[in-house]
């Protein structure tokens, strides 16, 4: 093992891991299998002792989230203490009030272990889906997201928006059990929404998923200033790491699994927007000391989070999205490395 040791600003880093419900389009198994499937990854990530299992929200043929709080449903009612969160619920195509009654009721039903990362998705289908317009992108997420705030904050509403019919003395129900669910500002690489999270003081999941992770660090301390300026206390600033990852026994053999679906998925994604296809030269550059691909074996995938951590002045949670094309036996491998030996590593610092 490396004589590497890395000091974060935190003490306990949560490990976990998101998933965007994959649709097997190109095989023989069917949606419904890929889906208990995807409910067994999540049993287990609660067994091997990881702290958190997300699900997407998509609108598209290649993916099985566009109902994300079902799938968490059947999740709480097979597991234990794993906390259960969207990653992302696109807010900006939602209605609060029900984003609130859905995830309080899921609240009930796990005991307490909901969270919610709010944020605005990277595709844009649902905007047409739900009769939106995207020229109200952002004003649309503004809106929400405070009306979500004052739901999670007050049993009875009082509220007007330009979007939604007001709230006159309206009570919102059910409760959830905890006294207040965590809800996270699911963010890319727009400085105003970074600036925002601070401002509202609310915690920070960064979506990492190209380039050099250590070149948001203006963008966390943006956040952190603005939440400081806000009177947040640091323990209330928390950021949460979210990148493309895969672990498996050796640096060659998670390469070789996880390369063919990566390029795959985006030199399609790419086709849409006008990039150029994947190639094993980008591949291996993402995947490289500062990149933000963590693809390899238990001790190169610990310390990278670490490195990581270190140069964006400490995280609080890491999350693994790993769908890209990997069949349930690797996915679930790859899990049972993850709980059992990275995040240990990661825990003692290596």
């Amino acid at each position: 093992m490396a004589d590497l040791f890395f000091n974060t600003q935190n003490t306990t880093m949560e490990i976990g891991i998101d998933s965007f419900a994959a649709n097997p389009i190109e095989s023989n198994i069917s949606p419904a299998q890929a889906m208990a499937e995807l409910i067994e990854r999540i049993v287990l990530a609660d067994e091997v002792g990881l702290d958190v299992f997300g699900i997407g929200e998509h609108h598209r043929k290649e993916f099985l989230d566009s109902a994300p709080i079902m799938i968490l449903a059947a999740a709480a009612a097979r597991t234990n203490r794993i906390r259960l969160t969207s990653a992302v619920t696109v807010l900006s195509a939602s209605d609060p009030v029900r984003v609130f009654q859905n995830f309080a009721t899921l609240d009930l039903i796990s005991n307490g272990r909901v969270e919610i990362v709010a944020g605005r998705g990277s595709f844009t289908e649902a905007f047409a889906l739900f009769g939106l317009s995207l020229s109200d992108y952002d004003a649309l997420f503004s809106e929400n997201l405070n009306l979500l705030l004052k739901i999670r904050e007050n049993e009875v509403i009082n509220w007007s928006g330009k979007f939604r019919p007001a709230l006159i003395n309206q009570a919102i129900y059910p409760r959830p059990l905890q006294k207040e669910i965590p809800i996270w500002l699911g963010v890319g690489g727009t400085p105003a929404s970074f600036e925002r999270a601070g401002r509202l003081g609310l915690p920070l999941m960064v979506a990492v998923i190209g380039g050099e992770t250590h070149r948001f660090r203006p963008l966390i301390d943006l956040y952190k200033n603005a939440g400081k300026a806000a009177g947040f206390s640091d323990d209330r600033l928390k950021v949460g790491l979210h990148s493309l990852g895969y672990v498996a026994s050796s640096n060659k053999e998670a390469v070789e699994d996880y390369y063919p679906g990566y390029a795959e998925m985006f030199t399609r994604i790419g086709k849409e927007r006008g990039f150029p296809p994947v190639s094993m030269e980008r591949f291996n550059a993402q995947n490289g000391p500062t990149g933000a691909l963590l693809v390899g074996n238990p001790e190169e995938v610990a310390e990278k989070i670490l490195r990581h951590s270190e140069s964006l002045g400490g995280i609080s949670r890491f999350t693994f999205q790993m769908d890209a094309g990997l069949t349930h036996k690797k996915l679930m491998k790859s899990i049972e490395l993850i709980g059992k030996v990275v995040s240990p590593m990661v825990e003692k610092g290596i």
